[in-house]
């Protein structure tokens, strides 16, 4: 069972960064809930697939893809509409819109067995994706998901 679960983004941490806050946190198992496992941008290279995982291994910290937990094409163009917006990017964003929590809570979420999940997975568990604040990406609902069907403490680094 689940002891407690973290959220980590890429967007703003450097490769040192992001590992050190796996590290001090204890995390055991990260679990990628990305669609398309890869970052632009060379300073960002650290998170794509293999890279992570090579890094994640040599730290001791397992490394777990759930695709299920990815939002589909169509939620992520319904997001990225906003997103063009001006004034608005998807490495800015701070909040999801409504259409995209109502979306992704219904197709993915919903048919989820969060509580099959918790009992998967051990000790100190980081969601990743992209986004640096975990309000501006789906590893937030994620976690507030398991938080209200599991009782796991969550923390976003």
């Amino acid at each position: 069972m689940i002891e407690k679960l973290f959220t980590i983004g890429v967007y703003g941490k450097s490769e040192t960064q992001f590992f050190d806050q796996l590290e001090k946190a204890g995390v055991n198992t990260l679990c990628d809930i990305r669609r398309r496992r890869a970052v632009r941008g060379s300073q960002y290279a650290f998170a794509n697939s293999q890279r992570l995982q090579s890094a994640l291994a040599a730290r001791g910290i397992a490394y777990r893809h759930v695709p299920e937990l990815a939002p589909t094409g169509e939620i992520i163009e319904a997001q990225h509409k906003i997103d063009r917006k001006p004034g608005n990017s998807m490495r800015t964003r701070v909040e999801l819109s409504l259409a995209f929590q109502r979306q992704y809570t219904i197709v993915v979420l919903d048919p989820f067995d969060s509580r099959a999940f918790c009992q998967a997975l051990e000790r100190r568990v980081a969601l990743l994706c992209v986004e640096a604040s975990a309000g501006a990406c789906h590893r937030g609902l994620v976690a507030n998901r398991l938080h209200a069907d599991c009782s796991v403490p969550v923390e976003h680094l």
